[in-house]
């Protein structure tokens, strides 16, 4: 079993940044596709970030690409996304998603993954 804690969430302006972490306990974290998904109000949950167990390859919603970066630190068992030039419409709930399959394809489909956080709540104000 692997249990996800995601932080970092809170209220920022348009334009300004945050960073995200998840810390994952349990099994071994390094075999393991981490993902960041978000949900806003009314809509459905969609994916933003991946990154492979090595940390080599990493993949982006188009909307947060040169905007958003997803990091991993295996020593410590934790995930990131550090999110600048933040926007309104990047306000939802941001939830950590984990892999046991250290295939990285399908990287954005939601059912791959089998270990999620309760989520973190990211509020962009214009």
């Amino acid at each position: 079993q692997v249990q996800l804690v995601e932080s970092g969430g809170g209220l920022v302006q348009a334009g300004g940044s945050l960073r995200l972490s998840c810390a994952a306990s349990g099994r071994t974290f390094g075999v393991y596709v981490m993902a960041w998904f978000r949900q806003a109000p009314g809509k459905e949950r969609e994916f933003v970030a991946a990154i492979s167990w090595s940390g080599y390859n990493t993949d982006y919603l188009d909307s947060v690409k040169g905007r958003f970066t997803i990091s991993r630190d295996n020593a410590i068992n934790t995930v990131y996304l550090q999110m600048n030039s933040l926007k309104p419409d990047d306000t939802a709930v941001y939830y950590c998603a984990a892999d046991s399959d250290r295939n990285y394809s399908h990287y954005a489909t939601e059912s791959r993954y089998d270990y999620w956080g309760r989520g973190t709540q990211v509020t962009v104000s214009s």
